[in-house]
């Protein structure tokens, strides 16, 4: 089901009920919907095939959306709309010579019979310009083949990297962003030594996907990369192999052969210079203990820990990229203190997915994450508030992008939105930050580095947000 919408005439957004018919959340696609091309035969009785045209670039302004406006997730998908909206709403005029026009905006619902597809197709069918959407990666590789087959754009709200191609872009904040940018800070504080301890899900899979190609891209030697499962003796089990701990605790021991200092990086991200040494992971243990001054810490199993006046080696990294949330990450806290892991030699960092909890993460003081500087948002959220009465959903960030891309192009093109318009090197200005779209589907977005500050602090911007071509030189 679809609506034309004149933000002109402020038209109405209610009453976009489709059949009804309830669709699944979509999960993480990892691969591409093919593109099947059918040719008809030359009826002339020569026998031969018409030579094959490429189809012709759309050359409309109007603007497609594709969102699920029913079902299970309707409430979101209105949530995105709201965000296109606004965009539109405060710069939805497009000027060609002679004359002034509103943009319009043409609204499928993906939810409807069909699904993405149905409503790609319809979109292309309704003379739309560019897609706005969809929502979830599933439905990002439905719309793709029928958008690509009529030239049309699309600025999918997925962040699914694997969606991204020639043609079709991929706006949410990808876990392969964040990584880049974590590792290109270490790197900058003098870590070399990379790893991961992941969980083995997409998003963790995503995560060492990113630390592969940015170790790789940076010069960097492979990183070790475990993925664990949920539970609690095996991730203890798998952290002590990836961090060697009965080799240092051997060598620890009378007559053992490691040395018992641990070495650091000679400066860290701000230049403040070397973090002073310490006995005992105490950032990390004195979660686990209550805060007490216990000399040995006991395991799941009851045994007992190093004594807690011996120092172990260093681990055979200097960089520690974790994944994990909730239970999950309280579990790996533990398997960190217990592998005596800790920030006096290693540099933790984790997903943006922190910055939702930093209050909570006082047991990872001096850890990272990568995510957009909030500060950037409170213009959007006082506008958006304004217009529909109601916080806005960090989605809505996504519309609000997508649809500002539409129409910066539009105000600059006659006709369509051409690739060299969309990746243009200047970028576009975000809700979250600027942001360039890339030839390969890709979008690089500013990102800052955030640092725990423990005792219930939540977390500070340790390094202002930047793109990657500040921060990979």
């Amino acid at each position: 089901m679809t609506r034309t919408y004149s933000f002109l005439s402020k038209a109405s957004t209610r009453g976009l009920a489709g059949n009804g018919a309830g669709r699944k959340t979509g999960m993480v696609v990892l691969g591409a919907v093919g593109l099947a091309m059918a040719g008809c035969a030359d009826q002339s009785g020569t026998g031969t095939l018409p030579a094959p045209t490429e189809p012709k670039a759309a050359t409309s302004h109007k603007i497609g959306v594709l969102l699920p406006l029913t079902g299970p997730n309707a409430a979101l998908g209105h949530e995105l709309l709201a965000g296109a909206q606004l965009a539109l709403a405060e710069n939805g005029t497009a000027s060609t010579p002679g004359q002034t026009s509103a943009l319009q905006m043409d609204v499928h619902d993906t939810a409807a019979a069909g699904g993405a597809s149905a409503a790609a197709t319809a979109a292309a069918q309704a003379g739309d310009g560019i897609i706005l959407g969809p929502l979830t990666a599933v439905d990002t590789a439905a719309a793709a083949s029928a958008a690509q087959a009529a030239s049309l754009p699309v600025l999918a709200f997925t962040s699914d990297v694997n969606q991204a191609r020639d043609g079709v872009w991929v706006m949410g904040i990808t876990p392969e962003d964040q990584v880049e940018r974590l590792v290109a800070t270490a790197r900058k504080e003098g870590r070399q030594r990379f790893a991961a301890f992941l969980p083995d899900n997409p998003l963790g899979h995503a995560l060492g996907n990113g630390l592969l190609a940015s170790c790789r891209d940076q010069g960097l030697s492979t990183p070790a990369i475990v993925y664990h499962t949920s539970s609690p003796a095996s991730i203890t089990q798998m952290m002590r192999e990836l961090s060697s701990y009965d080799t240092r605790r051997a060598d620890a021991q009378p007559g053992g052969n490691a040395t018992a200092s641990a070495s650091t990086p000679a400066t860290t991200a701000d230049g403040t210079g070397t973090a002073p040494e310490k006995d005992l992971p105490s950032d990390l243990a004195a979660a686990l203990k209550d805060g007490s001054d216990k000399p040995a810490a006991v395991s799941a199993d009851g045994a007992t820990q190093t004594s807690a006046t011996q120092k172990l080696s260093p681990p055979p990294f200097d960089a520690l990229l974790l994944g994990d949330t909730g239970l999950g990450l309280k579990n790996v806290i533990g398997a960190l203190a217990e592998s005596h892991v800790s920030s006096d030699s290693v540099r933790i960092m984790g997903p943006g997915l922190w910055a939702a909890f930093a209050t909570k993460l006082g047991a990872l003081k001096g850890a990272w994450y990568a995510a957009p500087d909030p500060s950037s948002r409170q213009s959007f959220v006082t506008r958006f508030m304004a217009r529909n009465h109601h916080m806005p959903r960090p989605l809505a960030d996504l519309s609000y992008d997508a649809a500002t891309v539409a129409t910066t192009v539009a105000h600059a093109t006659s006709k369509g939105y051409p690739t060299s318009a969309l990746t243009r090197q200047e970028g576009f200005a975000g809700v979250d930050g600027p942001f360039t779209l890339l030839p390969d589907g890709r979008t690089r977005r500013a990102l800052g580095v955030f640092e725990v500050l423990g005792n219930g602090g939540g977390a500070k911007l340790l390094v202002p947000a930047t793109t990657k071509a500040a921060v990979s030189g």
